[in-house]
């Protein structure tokens, strides 16, 4: 009889810690990649084993499956209860290195502000997706559809994502005829719409297809 695929259970909603039962096992995940606008944010988290018994780990979830409102309830209690980095790749570097080795830089950026805030060493680090790193500072696991099964990936994806939004709507302030406030840089109706009314700011990514689009028009 055939097994079973490790990969079904994958699915499920709530993420556990079956990936990181012992050692430093920290989880990693970016928000970003996709908008034409704005900087990739990536989170790192490590989740002392003591501190795991907490209620608050319950309502973790991969951030694409929470609310706004949800994400940001718990977003200091998060960084209350485990270790974390947080960080970012510039506009400028996505379009000089490309958005997937911007992502990965990121997040090597956020797993080392982690070890030196906390002073800790990850043994492993889960990162969500299918590629594995290279030249990153620590031994690396992939973990597709990561943000679904390990609570520290699901973690670092909130604070990722809140971190970023938080970013965008500061630039929002100054640019707000791209819609930043609702749309965070992504494609929407209203953000073509003034993409092609005003152009490009500093803020959008010029290597993106739609964007230089534009530029070449």
């Amino acid at each position: 009889m055939r097994s079973k695929s490790p990969a079904k259970p994958l699915t499920a909603k709530r993420p556990s810690f079956n990936l990181e039962q012992s050692g430093v096992i920290c989880g990693c995940d970016e928000a970003g990649r996709g908008p034409l606008a704005g900087p990739v944010t990536a989170a790192c988290v490590f989740i002392p084993h003591e501190k795991r018994s907490y209620k608050i780990w319950e309502k973790v979830r991969d951030s694409k499956l929470l609310s706004p409102k949800e994400r940001e309830n718990i977003f200091d209690d998060l960084r209350e209860k485990s270790c974390f980095g947080i960080a970012s790749a510039s506009v400028e570097e996505i379009d000089e290195i490309n958005i997937l080795q911007a992502a990965i830089l990121a997040m090597k950026r956020a797993t080392e502000n982690m070890c030196q805030n906390f002073d800790i060493c990850p043994d492993l680090a889960l990162i969500d997706g299918n590629y594995k790193p290279q030249q990153f500072p620590y031994p690396t696991q992939p973990v597709i559809k990561g943000d679904m099964l390990s609570v520290s990936i699901a973690a670092a994806s909130i604070l990722a994502k809140v971190t970023r939004d938080r970013i965008m709507k500061e630039l929002h302030d100054t640019h707000p005829h791209y819609g930043w406030l609702s749309n965070a840089g992504y494609a929407t109706p209203v953000h073509l719409h003034a993409l092609r009314q005003y152009g490009p700011c500093a803020h959008h990514r010029r290597k993106f297809s739609k964007v230089k689009e534009l530029l070449c028009a």
